[in-house]
Order: structure tokens, then sequence, then C-alpha cells
């Protein structure tokens, strides 16, 4: 589906995003929706031991709403826990306990966030993070494959990742997007300051 030819970055997602809101609408995104929360639900089943805590988004511009099958999977072992990110001005991340129910607010970005001041609520560190992607690539860095985000360009996963992941090396950080977002090397390739994925997660399946 994605057509550029080397334009800059806030063209690409532009377009892309754009593709998202006319592929929510076509009569194959049911069937891509519910492909894709299958993807999700094998994910959390095979790393079943090793997450307890898993940080979700939510969703913005016609991304696939994760909180129903996160829900499912969290009120199953009261161990588990959900969690929510909360935008600092100085662009890096906290995440915050969630429950279904809690009152959140819009950031400037318009993506509803936690209230960091709910005592109720503690901060805490992810054992999982999931991204949202704009678009995805995939390419080799030092002998394996991996794979690489777009987003919408703000760099608050990138900041907070490579803080996250000096801190916790079995950190896991999965992006949630559609295959046909994949992006080759000459549409766009990831810099220097890009974190990469440890995994994928597609209508198609799982890509590690």
């Amino acid at each position: 589906m994605v057509d550029m030819h080397g334009n800059s970055s806030k063209t690409l997602r532009q377009s892309l995003i754009s593709q998202r809101k006319a592929f929510a609408a076509e009569s194959v995104f049911p069937q891509a929706k519910e492909g894709l929360i299958t993807s999700l639900q094998n994910f959390l089943a095979i790393n079943d031991v090793l997450l307890r805590s898993v940080a979700l988004y939510c969703p913005i511009q016609d991304e696939i709403d994760l909180r129903p099958a996160l829900l499912a999977w969290a009120n199953q072992d009261a161990k588990r826990s959900l969690l929510l990110p909360f935008a600092r001005p100085d662009k890096h991340l906290e995440f915050y306990l969630w429950k279904e129910g809690d009152t959140l607010s819009p950031s400037k970005h318009g993506v509803l966030e936690p209230n960091p001041g709910n005592i109720e609520r503690p901060q805490m560190v992810p054992d999982c993070i999931l991204l949202p992607c704009v678009g995805w690539n995939a390419s080799q860095l030092e002998g394996k494959q991996h794979y690489w985000r777009l987003g919408y360009g703000g760099g608050y996963f990138d900041r907070t990742l490579a803080q996250l992941r000096h801190a916790n090396p079995k950190l896991l950080c999965v992006g949630i997007g559609f295959h046909w977002q994949k992006l080759t090397d000459s549409q766009w390739a990831a810099q220097a300051h890009d974190e990469p994925l440890d995994a994928l997660i597609t209508e198609s399946g799982l890509l590690f």
C-alpha cells in the first residue's frame, strides 16, 4: 500500500497516517484487526513467565485499541499490571499503573494520559512496552535482523527506551503495526538515535 519515493519523514508520516485512516474504513480492516489482536495474545502467551507489567497506549488516529485484550490478560492474574505513559516536558515518558475506569486527561498531542499525582496509581518500570507504529522497517544491525519503528516524530519513545534499557537489559520493546506499513530502506531508514524493537506484532504474526 505504501508508495513513497524518498520524501521527508514528515511527508512520509502524513501519507502513512492518511493511508491508515483509509484502511480503517475498508472491508478487510476487521479481519486485519482480529489478526493483530490474535498475534498480541500469542505474544503474551509465549512470554507468560517473563511479563508482569505491560505498558500500552491510548489509541489515536485510527490506531488499534489493545485495551480490551490486555485487560483480559491482566485480569487472569492479580500479579499482572497494565501501565500508561505520561509525557514529561523534557520529552521523556514515565509509566503509571492503570486500571479500567481511571480518569485520563489529554496531553498537548491529544493522547489520553494518567495523572502522575494520583498516589493510588504509582509510577512503575514495565517489563514490556508496546509501541504504535506509523511505519516500520526491517534491516540488519551487527549481523542480526532488527525491526525499527517510525513514530510521530517527537522522539519520546527513543529517549525513554535508551534510558530504560540501560537500567533493565531484559526490557521488551514491541512494535504494533500492520504488514502493509513496512517500509523499504529507500523510503525510510533508521537513524543513529533510533532504538531498535525487540519484536513486531502484525496481523500476519509475530516478528522477532
